[in-house]
């Protein structure tokens, strides 16, 4: 119960990071979340920038009299209800062979089609020279210069 909670409250990061140990439903849960965009139907990959994803579709999978490719357009910086970025980057390359289901671009917390909620990081529960008093914490420089745990948040003012 409180694992769920704190997955519902999970702000996407910046450069999100899948878990090095998982259950195994990481891919499923971020494919019905809806953030990820997968392959009405299989084929290779024609065509790949940061705004779109062009698919030329089997010749078993297209009906007589249609085209053959598929366009998925990309969601770029835009807002949220919780006021946090939905952004998708594809992580296919031109030539690649997909299937229908495949995941071809990441959305908001996810990394190669998995859900990624947080980081993996090393860290140690301990005292340090008082400054861990109650329920402060400490981080090395290098995760803020990293941007380990950095997002964007975007919200609309009226005037």
């Amino acid at each position: 119960l409180m694992g769920a909670n704190m997955q519902r409250q999970a702000v996407p990061v910046l450069r999100p990071e899948k878990a090095v140990v998982g259950t195994g439903v990481e891919r499923v849960a971020a494919v019905d979340s809806g953030t990820v965009v997968t392959a009405k139907r299989g084929g290779i990959v024609d065509y790949v920038d940061t705004n779109r994803v062009v698919i030329r579709v089997n010749d078993a999978e297209t009906v007589a009299g249609e085209v053959g490719v598929d366009i998925y357009n990309l969601i770029k910086y835009q807002r949220s209800n919780q006021n946090t970025n939905i952004h998708q980057r594809p992580i296919v390359k031109r030539g690649d062979l997909v299937g229908k289901g495949d995941v071809v671009a990441d959305g908001a917390s996810t990394d190669l089609g998995e859900l990624a909620l947080g980081q993996n990081m090393l860290v140690a529960f301990m005292p340090w020279n008082g400054y861990n008093f109650e329920d402060s914490i400490m981080i090395s420089e290098r995760v803020v210069a990293e941007d380990r745990y950095t997002s964007i948040h975007i919200e609309e003012l009226v005037v």
